[in-house]
């Protein structure tokens, strides 16, 4: 289980959570995705995380855009520069290298992967394949069956890949064995709900009784429930979790309402 072997306690039971994901930097801190400055956005995100007393972030993956080394020296200058003095956390993205994520996990952000509260576990799971499509490896889901059966506590989970179709132009890339991973989680009868990105808008729906969230991204949203490529400038927006005891409560903030 060498995934979840780095272990983060909160050593609280009521903890707040921001889930960002999708930020696609450039090397460049002036570069646009689909005409969007994204480090002015993820900039902004990050000073709002400031004003909510957030206990962690959880970046949701795809990091960058062009895939440099300098996008992701440009995430942990900006973390650092927003005030935020908790810990950040991550899973990977189908633009992301993970050696790359890793080599960045150092001080603030931090490469955990298994996080506790006193009543509640956060699992940060790994889907990034070999295409723009997500894929969990066999052994992964092993890992994460026998990690949530050797807690105590209930677990909500994080992704990058959507598991469940959306209905739109991403379900080509969609974690291809997406049920799998569900039923997995679902199998174990203690997991409360899964939260990815990827989809660059905001979703809910339900898995065998499983809720599932999308975030939307902190750059560019995706026009919902079409079979093309379509781009909106919704602003930035990010996913506030709220855990008390082994409950936990969500909603999604857009920047700009």
């Amino acid at each position: 289980m060498a995934w979840f072997d780095d272990t983060h306690h909160f050593k609280k039971s009521r903890i707040k959570l921001a889930h960002i994901t999708d930020s696609h930097l450039f090397a460049d801190p002036q570069g646009q995705y689909f005409d969007i400055n994204t480090a002015e956005y993820l900039k902004q995100v990050l000073q709002q995380l400031t004003q909510y007393e957030i206990d962690g972030v959880i970046f949701g993956g795809d990091l960058t855009q062009d895939h440099s080394v300098a996008s992701y020296e440009l995430f942990s200058l900006l973390v650092k520069r927003s005030g935020l003095s908790c810990p950040v956390f991550w899973v990977p993205g189908n633009h992301d290298e993970i050696q790359m994520l890793e080599q960045m996990s150092r001080g603030q952000i931090s490469a955990a992967k298994r996080l506790c509260t006193n009543n509640l576990d956060i699992l940060l799971l790994d889907t990034k394949g070999e295409t723009p499509a997500g894929w969990c490896e066999a052994q992964h889901l092993k890992d994460t069956e026998a990690v949530i059966k050797s807690s105590e506590h209930k677990t909500i989970a994080f992704c990058h890949h959507h598991s469940i179709p959306i209905n739109g132009y991403l379900d080509k890339h969609i974690l291809e064995n997406g049920p799998q991973l569900l039923n997995t989680l679902v199998n174990t009868g203690d997991v409360l709900a899964v939260f990815h990105g990827h989809v660059h808008n905001e979703y809910h729906s339900q898995f065998r009784g499983l809720d599932v969230y999308a975030t939307p991204a902190t750059s560019v949203q995706f026009t919902k429930h079409v079979s093309d490529w379509q781009q909106q400038d919704l602003g930035p927006a990010w996913r506030l979790v709220c855990i008390d005891g082994q409950n936990y409560d969500t909603e999604v903030v857009w920047l700009n309402e």
